[in-house]
Protein backbone atom coordinates (compact mmCIF):
# COMPACT_ATOMS: atom_id res chain seq x y z
CA UNK A 1 0.00 0.00 0.00
CA UNK A 2 2.52 2.62 0.43
CA UNK A 3 4.54 1.50 -2.11
CA UNK A 4 0.98 2.27 -4.70
CA UNK A 5 1.35 5.59 -2.86
CA UNK A 6 4.63 6.82 -3.59
CA UNK A 7 4.29 5.55 -7.27
CA UNK A 8 1.60 7.54 -7.40
CA UNK A 9 3.12 10.75 -5.53
CA UNK A 10 6.23 10.32 -7.97
CA UNK A 11 3.88 9.85 -11.02
CA UNK A 12 1.88 13.35 -10.01
CA UNK A 13 5.07 14.94 -9.72
CA UNK A 14 6.68 14.08 -12.89
CA UNK A 15 3.22 14.92 -14.53
CA UNK A 16 3.82 18.30 -13.44
CA UNK A 17 7.42 18.57 -14.33
CA UNK A 18 6.63 17.43 -17.67
CA UNK A 19 3.77 19.93 -18.18
CA UNK A 20 6.01 23.08 -16.56
CA UNK A 21 8.31 21.70 -19.47
CA UNK A 22 5.89 21.03 -22.04
CA UNK A 23 3.15 23.58 -21.57
CA UNK A 24 4.30 26.41 -19.24
CA UNK A 25 1.87 28.85 -18.00
CA UNK A 26 1.26 31.69 -20.36
CA UNK A 27 2.37 34.10 -18.93
CA UNK A 28 1.92 37.75 -22.10
CA UNK A 29 -0.82 38.44 -24.36
CA UNK A 30 1.26 36.60 -26.62
CA UNK A 31 1.87 33.48 -25.08
CA UNK A 32 -2.23 33.21 -24.44
CA UNK A 33 -3.06 34.54 -28.38
CA UNK A 34 -0.63 31.88 -29.52
CA UNK A 35 -2.38 28.98 -27.26
CA UNK A 36 -6.22 30.17 -28.59
CA UNK A 37 -4.51 29.92 -32.27
CA UNK A 38 -3.57 26.29 -31.45
CA UNK A 39 -6.60 25.67 -29.62
CA UNK A 40 -8.40 26.60 -32.65
CA UNK A 41 -6.40 24.47 -35.23
CA UNK A 42 -6.91 21.28 -32.78
CA UNK A 43 -10.86 21.93 -32.99
CA UNK A 44 -10.60 22.00 -36.97
CA UNK A 45 -8.41 19.21 -36.95
CA UNK A 46 -9.75 15.52 -38.22
CA UNK A 47 -10.14 14.40 -34.55
CA UNK A 48 -11.51 17.87 -33.27
CA UNK A 49 -14.70 19.27 -32.70
CA UNK A 50 -17.23 18.29 -35.62
CA UNK A 51 -19.25 21.47 -35.74
CA UNK A 52 -15.85 23.89 -35.62
CA UNK A 53 -14.89 21.45 -39.01
CA UNK A 54 -18.42 22.26 -40.60
CA UNK A 55 -18.35 26.04 -40.72
CA UNK A 56 -16.90 28.31 -43.15
CA UNK A 57 -16.57 32.42 -43.81
CA UNK A 58 -19.64 32.66 -44.96
CA UNK A 59 -21.87 30.22 -41.78
CA UNK A 60 -19.82 32.16 -39.15
CA UNK A 61 -20.75 35.50 -40.10
CA UNK A 62 -23.69 35.99 -38.31
CA UNK A 63 -21.63 34.89 -35.26
CA UNK A 64 -19.20 37.75 -36.35
CA UNK A 65 -21.91 40.78 -35.81
CA UNK A 66 -23.26 39.15 -33.32
CA UNK A 67 -20.36 39.12 -31.47
CA UNK A 68 -19.88 42.43 -32.02
CA UNK A 69 -23.18 44.16 -31.10
CA UNK A 70 -22.55 42.28 -27.91
CA UNK A 71 -19.09 44.02 -27.38
CA UNK A 72 -21.38 47.04 -27.19
CA UNK A 73 -23.95 46.01 -24.62
CA UNK A 74 -20.81 44.76 -22.25
CA UNK A 75 -19.42 47.82 -22.59
CA UNK A 76 -22.32 49.68 -21.43
CA UNK A 77 -23.20 47.47 -19.05
CA UNK A 78 -19.95 48.49 -16.99
CA UNK A 79 -19.20 44.47 -15.80
CA UNK A 80 -15.76 44.54 -16.92
CA UNK A 81 -15.73 40.76 -16.52
CA UNK A 82 -18.51 40.63 -18.83
CA UNK A 83 -16.70 42.79 -21.37
CA UNK A 84 -13.56 40.68 -21.37
CA UNK A 85 -15.17 38.11 -22.10
CA UNK A 86 -17.34 39.59 -24.87
CA UNK A 87 -14.09 41.09 -26.49
CA UNK A 88 -12.60 37.17 -26.12
CA UNK A 89 -15.43 36.02 -28.00
CA UNK A 90 -15.04 38.50 -30.81
CA UNK A 91 -11.27 37.68 -30.58
CA UNK A 92 -12.14 34.06 -31.40
CA UNK A 93 -13.90 35.05 -34.52
CA UNK A 94 -10.77 36.50 -36.23
CA UNK A 95 -8.68 33.66 -35.14
CA UNK A 96 -11.47 31.51 -36.54
CA UNK A 97 -11.62 32.85 -39.78
CA UNK A 98 -7.99 32.99 -40.14
CA UNK A 99 -7.18 29.65 -39.44
CA UNK A 100 -10.02 28.60 -41.89
CA UNK A 101 -8.04 30.91 -44.61
CA UNK A 102 -5.28 29.13 -43.98
CA UNK A 103 -5.98 25.56 -44.04
CA UNK A 104 -7.15 26.84 -48.01
CA UNK A 105 -3.55 28.25 -48.33
CA UNK A 106 -4.79 31.77 -48.48
CA UNK A 107 -3.15 33.87 -45.21
CA UNK A 108 -2.64 33.03 -41.70
CA UNK A 109 -3.55 34.90 -38.88
CA UNK A 110 0.14 35.98 -38.49
CA UNK A 111 -0.99 37.71 -41.87
CA UNK A 112 -3.52 39.54 -40.46
CA UNK A 113 -1.54 40.57 -36.99
CA UNK A 114 1.13 42.16 -39.82
CA UNK A 115 -1.65 44.11 -42.01
CA UNK A 116 -3.11 46.17 -39.28
CA UNK A 117 0.71 46.29 -37.59
CA UNK A 118 2.01 47.98 -41.10
CA UNK A 119 -1.02 50.04 -41.53
CA UNK A 120 -1.41 51.36 -38.64
CA UNK A 121 2.42 52.39 -39.26
CA UNK A 122 1.75 54.07 -42.65
CA UNK A 123 -1.52 55.66 -41.48
CA UNK A 124 0.27 57.67 -38.85
CA UNK A 125 3.10 59.42 -40.41
CA UNK A 126 3.10 62.59 -37.57
CA UNK A 127 3.58 59.76 -35.06
CA UNK A 128 5.98 57.17 -37.47
CA UNK A 129 7.14 59.84 -39.82
CA UNK A 130 7.91 63.55 -40.26
CA UNK A 131 4.19 64.78 -40.71
CA UNK A 132 2.79 67.23 -38.26
CA UNK A 133 -0.61 66.73 -37.33
CA UNK A 134 -2.01 70.00 -34.91
CA UNK A 135 -5.10 68.33 -33.52
CA UNK A 136 -7.32 65.20 -34.00
CA UNK A 137 -9.53 66.86 -36.75
CA UNK A 138 -6.04 66.99 -39.16
CA UNK A 139 -5.07 63.31 -38.34
CA UNK A 140 -8.54 62.05 -39.45
CA UNK A 141 -8.09 64.31 -42.81
CA UNK A 142 -4.61 62.70 -43.50
CA UNK A 143 -5.70 58.81 -42.73
CA UNK A 144 -8.39 59.51 -45.31
CA UNK A 145 -6.18 60.74 -48.08
CA UNK A 146 -3.64 58.37 -47.06
CA UNK A 147 -6.36 55.69 -47.39
CA UNK A 148 -7.36 57.03 -50.81
CA UNK A 149 -3.43 56.81 -52.09
CA UNK A 150 -3.49 53.01 -50.82
CA UNK A 151 -6.44 52.03 -52.42
CA UNK A 152 -5.74 53.43 -55.93
CA UNK A 153 -2.41 52.12 -55.59
CA UNK A 154 -3.73 48.26 -55.05
CA UNK A 155 -6.15 49.71 -57.92
CA UNK A 156 -3.71 50.04 -60.14
CA UNK A 157 -0.50 48.03 -59.37
CA UNK A 158 -1.58 45.36 -56.45
CA UNK A 159 1.72 45.99 -54.99
CA UNK A 160 2.03 47.25 -50.87
CA UNK A 161 0.96 50.61 -50.41
CA UNK A 162 4.03 51.94 -48.36
CA UNK A 163 4.67 54.83 -50.12
CA UNK A 164 2.76 56.55 -53.22
CA UNK A 165 2.17 59.43 -54.54
CA UNK A 166 -0.92 58.35 -56.82
CA UNK A 167 -3.60 60.96 -57.68
CA UNK A 168 -6.65 60.43 -55.22
CA UNK A 169 -9.20 58.37 -56.00
CA UNK A 170 -13.09 59.22 -53.77
CA UNK A 171 -12.66 59.59 -50.39
CA UNK A 172 -15.98 57.52 -50.16
CA UNK A 173 -14.42 54.10 -51.55
CA UNK A 174 -13.88 52.80 -48.50
CA UNK A 175 -17.67 52.50 -47.92
CA UNK A 176 -18.85 48.87 -47.73
CA UNK A 177 -22.35 48.77 -49.20
CA UNK A 178 -22.28 45.76 -46.75
CA UNK A 179 -23.10 47.93 -43.54
CA UNK A 180 -26.81 48.58 -42.15
CA UNK A 181 -27.97 51.40 -43.88
CA UNK A 182 -27.42 53.41 -40.93
CA UNK A 183 -23.64 52.90 -40.41
CA UNK A 184 -23.38 52.98 -43.94
CA UNK A 185 -25.01 56.41 -44.30
CA UNK A 186 -22.76 57.70 -40.71
CA UNK A 187 -19.36 56.68 -42.60
CA UNK A 188 -20.58 58.18 -45.57
CA UNK A 189 -21.37 61.76 -43.75
CA UNK A 190 -17.99 60.88 -41.46
CA UNK A 191 -15.96 60.84 -44.29
CA UNK A 192 -17.20 64.04 -46.33
CA UNK A 193 -16.55 66.29 -42.78
CA UNK A 194 -13.20 65.52 -42.74
CA UNK A 195 -12.51 66.88 -45.40
CA UNK A 196 -14.90 69.65 -44.13
CA UNK A 197 -18.20 69.01 -46.21
CA UNK A 198 -20.33 69.94 -43.36
CA UNK A 199 -22.51 71.81 -41.29
CA UNK A 200 -21.05 74.70 -39.94
CA UNK A 201 -23.49 73.81 -36.49
CA UNK A 202 -26.26 71.80 -35.65
CA UNK A 203 -29.04 74.53 -36.16
CA UNK A 204 -28.03 73.76 -39.74
CA UNK A 205 -28.47 69.66 -39.52
CA UNK A 206 -32.15 70.45 -37.89
CA UNK A 207 -33.29 72.86 -40.51
CA UNK A 208 -32.20 70.23 -43.00
CA UNK A 209 -33.93 67.59 -40.70
CA UNK A 210 -37.08 69.93 -40.97
CA UNK A 211 -37.20 70.57 -44.77
CA UNK A 212 -36.72 66.88 -45.28
CA UNK A 213 -39.91 66.50 -43.17
CA UNK A 214 -41.87 68.88 -45.17
CA UNK A 215 -41.00 66.90 -48.34
CA UNK A 216 -42.04 63.84 -46.87
CA UNK A 217 -45.49 65.25 -46.04
CA UNK A 218 -45.65 66.88 -49.63
CA UNK A 219 -44.53 63.14 -51.46
CA UNK A 220 -47.55 61.69 -48.90
CA UNK A 221 -50.20 64.17 -50.52
CA UNK A 222 -49.42 63.43 -53.65
CA UNK A 223 -49.23 58.91 -53.19
CA UNK A 224 -46.39 58.60 -55.20
CA UNK A 225 -44.85 55.65 -54.00
CA UNK A 226 -41.56 56.09 -55.44
CA UNK A 227 -41.35 59.44 -54.22
CA UNK A 228 -42.71 59.31 -50.44
CA UNK A 229 -39.95 56.20 -50.47
CA UNK A 230 -37.38 58.67 -51.64
CA UNK A 231 -38.21 61.15 -49.15
CA UNK A 232 -38.42 58.88 -46.54
CA UNK A 233 -34.86 57.91 -47.00
CA UNK A 234 -33.68 61.43 -47.26
CA UNK A 235 -35.49 62.07 -43.93
CA UNK A 236 -33.49 58.89 -42.55
CA UNK A 237 -30.41 60.62 -44.10
CA UNK A 238 -31.30 63.85 -42.43
CA UNK A 239 -31.55 61.95 -39.04
CA UNK A 240 -27.95 59.88 -39.29
CA UNK A 241 -25.79 62.89 -40.23
CA UNK A 242 -27.81 64.69 -37.18
CA UNK A 243 -26.51 61.70 -35.01
CA UNK A 244 -23.07 62.33 -36.93
CA UNK A 245 -22.87 65.66 -35.95
CA UNK A 246 -23.62 65.52 -31.81
CA UNK A 247 -20.88 62.58 -32.26
CA UNK A 248 -23.38 59.84 -31.51
CA UNK A 249 -23.58 56.00 -33.23
CA UNK A 250 -26.88 56.04 -34.94
CA UNK A 251 -26.69 52.27 -34.43
CA UNK A 252 -26.35 52.35 -30.83
CA UNK A 253 -28.87 55.11 -30.48
CA UNK A 254 -31.50 53.25 -32.47
CA UNK A 255 -30.83 50.09 -30.17
CA UNK A 256 -31.33 52.17 -27.07
CA UNK A 257 -34.60 53.66 -28.42
CA UNK A 258 -35.63 49.85 -29.75
CA UNK A 259 -34.77 48.97 -26.22
CA UNK A 260 -36.76 51.67 -24.24
CA UNK A 261 -40.04 50.92 -26.74
CA UNK A 262 -39.61 47.07 -25.91
CA UNK A 263 -39.41 47.85 -21.88
CA UNK A 264 -42.69 50.25 -21.72
CA UNK A 265 -44.42 48.16 -24.22
CA UNK A 266 -44.12 44.92 -22.02
CA UNK A 267 -45.19 47.39 -18.63
CA UNK A 268 -47.96 48.51 -20.42
CA UNK A 269 -48.64 44.86 -21.03
CA UNK A 270 -48.12 43.90 -17.40
CA UNK A 271 -50.15 46.42 -15.97
CA UNK A 272 -53.24 45.82 -18.78
CA UNK A 273 -52.86 42.26 -17.09
CA UNK A 274 -53.14 43.02 -13.88
CA UNK A 275 -56.06 44.99 -14.48
CA UNK A 276 -57.30 41.58 -15.69
CA UNK A 277 -57.79 42.92 -19.36
CA UNK A 278 -55.47 42.08 -22.50
CA UNK A 279 -53.54 44.74 -23.71
CA UNK A 280 -54.25 44.47 -27.47
CA UNK A 281 -58.09 44.61 -26.51
CA UNK A 282 -57.95 48.30 -25.26
CA UNK A 283 -59.14 51.27 -26.63
CA UNK A 284 -56.57 53.30 -28.75
CA UNK A 285 -57.03 56.03 -26.02
CA UNK A 286 -56.82 53.89 -23.16
CA UNK A 287 -53.00 52.73 -24.47
CA UNK A 288 -52.23 55.97 -24.83
CA UNK A 289 -53.12 56.63 -21.48
CA UNK A 290 -50.83 53.48 -20.11
CA UNK A 291 -48.03 54.72 -22.30
CA UNK A 292 -47.91 57.88 -21.42
CA UNK A 293 -48.10 56.91 -17.51
CA UNK A 294 -45.43 53.83 -18.32
CA UNK A 295 -43.62 56.92 -19.62
CA UNK A 296 -44.12 59.35 -16.52
CA UNK A 297 -43.20 56.45 -14.06
CA UNK A 298 -40.06 55.33 -16.02
CA UNK A 299 -39.08 59.24 -15.85
CA UNK A 300 -39.74 59.56 -11.92
CA UNK A 301 -37.71 56.35 -11.00
CA UNK A 302 -34.75 57.72 -13.34
CA UNK A 303 -34.77 60.83 -11.50
CA UNK A 304 -34.34 58.77 -8.47
CA UNK A 305 -32.01 56.80 -9.36
CA UNK A 306 -29.80 60.16 -10.17
CA UNK A 307 -30.30 61.86 -6.63
CA UNK A 308 -28.93 59.10 -5.12
CA UNK A 309 -25.49 59.16 -7.26
CA UNK A 310 -25.44 62.35 -6.68
CA UNK A 311 -26.02 62.15 -3.07
CA UNK A 312 -23.27 59.31 -2.77
CA UNK A 313 -20.55 61.57 -4.70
Amino acid sequence: MLIRKVKTKNMKREGRRSNKRTNPQPSSAGDWFEKLVALEARLRAANGCPWDREQTHQTLRTYLIEEAYEVLEALDSGDDAKFAEEMGDLLLQIVFHSQIAQEQGRFSVSDVIREIHDKMIRRHPHVFGETRAKDSAEVLRNWEQIKARERRLKNETGKSPANNTATEPSLLDGVSRALPATLEGFQLTRKAARIGFDWEDVAGVIEKLAEETEELKKALKSEDEKRIEEELGDLLFAAINLSRFLETDPEIALKKANAKFSRRFRAMEEAAHASGREFKELPREEMESLWNETKRIESSHSEKATSRAIAKQ
